[in-house]
């Protein structure tokens, strides 16, 4: 019998990159997938054909983020103490059920009930896969491991905008929703199949490359004085800064996803041309993800890189609102850098917070963090909903976001300047 010759050194190492990360990017592309198209549904006819009112479109279309928030912190403790595999694996289930099911359900009641429920089962999957990542991924490679989990964001932004456009238009806002809720379900197969909670769990791991890179974690973790319990996490005050800069980023974020679509359509046009001006702020904000967390890794910048983006974010979103209705497309050019710089320093950000927390509160403190930027989520999709609503324009909310974005830039530049000692918190 003639052996097969054992992998050369590196080769599990390498199938991180190739394998494991695409599962995690699909899998949270899914969860946004579910989330974001709501935005078309809006856009689409939504409303009229079930008679909401603009103050019920816009709880509807922030529900999912007071499910999201309230969730957080216990979902993130699951992952941490049990397990990121089983946790995601019923929730790419859970989210598409609750995601097709908008489609079919005509009281607003029950449609209050599922997205809250639907943010409800997505509310663990960013903390759960950046304590997956955490894992799997040393310091060096962290803020491209993490901007390539988040590029799931814009990238499936990006897709959502032309398959949500065309889909729409063809089959109805609500078949679009059904179709969409389908592909999670079945991606969960996948998920379970290739992805491992730790690496000496996972099969295709040689135990070479798992003792190397457990050591080299090891070692970051070693200057890293460890915290009691989740509770001291939550009291130390960097920890409440960046929830406090995330929560107020997450307005403009939020408010610029949930309402693009709508944004855009004061403008006459088509749900299919709609669907493809949406994709291009998303294009834009893929490519300056790409770029910014590369050179984070390179140069090991982490807020540094973060306040600045912020910054031109807000200053785009202001430009939008000096130029009022009657410039369309240099709006447009503004909202298309507002997106990219809201979107580009996620990777950055991450990294920053797994290397200043201790491993064993990490997940807690990233649950944190995120839920205060699901709150903000809440607060920028219901505010940026109510004011289109009330004003008519699109104007007061792009000052609103653009208020958001600066002070959050202001708490970031703050917390560079404090210049903590180098992986300590």
């Amino acid at each position: 019998m003639i052996e097969s010759p054992s992998p050369p050194p590196g080769a599990s190492l390498d199938r991180r990159w190739t394998v494991l990360l695409p599962v995690i990017f699909v899998s949270y592309s899914l969860s946004y997938l579910d989330r974001a198209n709501f935005s078309f549904g809006a856009a689409s006819g939504m409303a009229g054909d079930l008679h909401i009112s603009a103050a019920q479109n816009s709880l509807l279309g922030s529900l999912f983020f007071l499910g999201y928030f309230l969730f957080q912190i216990p979902g993130a403790a699951y992952a941490q103490k049990y397990s990121v595999k089983r946790l995601i694996f019923f929730g790419l289930i859970g989210w598409g059920v609750l995601a097709g099911a908008t489609g079919l359900i005509a009281d607003i009641h029950l449609l209050y009930l599922d997205r809250f429920l639907l943010g409800v089962v997505e509310s663990a999957v960013l903390p759960a896969m950046l304590i997956l990542q955490a894992r799997w991924y040393t310091s060096g490679e962290r803020a491209r491991a993490n901007a390539f989990l988040v590029l799931g964001n814009p990238a499936t932004m990006l897709w959502m905008s032309l398959l949500s456009g065309y889909l729409s238009a063809r089959l109805g806002w609500r078949m679009m929703f059904v179709l969409e809720g389908a592909p999670p379900m079945l991606w969960s197969l996948i998920w379970w199949w290739q992805v491992a909670d730790h690496p000496r769990e996972a099969a295709w791991f040689s135990p070479a490359d798992r003792r190397r890179l457990e050591d080299r974690l090891a070692a970051e973790q070693q200057s890293i004085a460890p915290l009691a319990n989740y509770a001291a996490a939550f009291r130390n005050p960097r920890v409440i800064l960046l929830a406090a800069q995330y929560f107020l980023w997450s307005i403009g974020v939020y408010g610029f996803v949930i309402w693009l679509p709508s944004i855009l359509k004061s403008r006459d046009m088509g749900m299919v041309e709609l669907g493809w001006l949406s994709a291009v702020p998303y294009l834009a904000a893929v490519i300056a993800e790409i770029v910014t967390s590369t050179f984070s890794d390179l140069v090991q910048k982490r807020l540094a890189l973060t306040w600045p983006c912020l910054a031109l974010a807000a200053a785009a979103f202001y430009g939008s609102f000096a130029l009022g209705g009657t410039h369309f497309w240099a709006s447009f050019v503004l909202l298309t850098i507002a997106g990219a710089m809201m979107y580009a320093p996620y990777g950055p950000f991450f990294a920053h917070i797994a290397e200043t927390v201790p491993r064993n509160v990490v997940g807690g403190a990233i649950a944190l963090i995120n839920s205060m930027g699901a709150l903000g989520s809440f607060v920028g999709a219901y505010g940026v909903g109510m004011l289109n609503g009330m004003t008519g324009s699109p104007g007061a909310s792009y000052l609103m976001m653009a208020a958001a974005l600066i002070v959050s830039a202001a708490i970031t530049y703050m917390l560079q300047t404090q210049r903590p000692p180098p992986r300590a918190l």
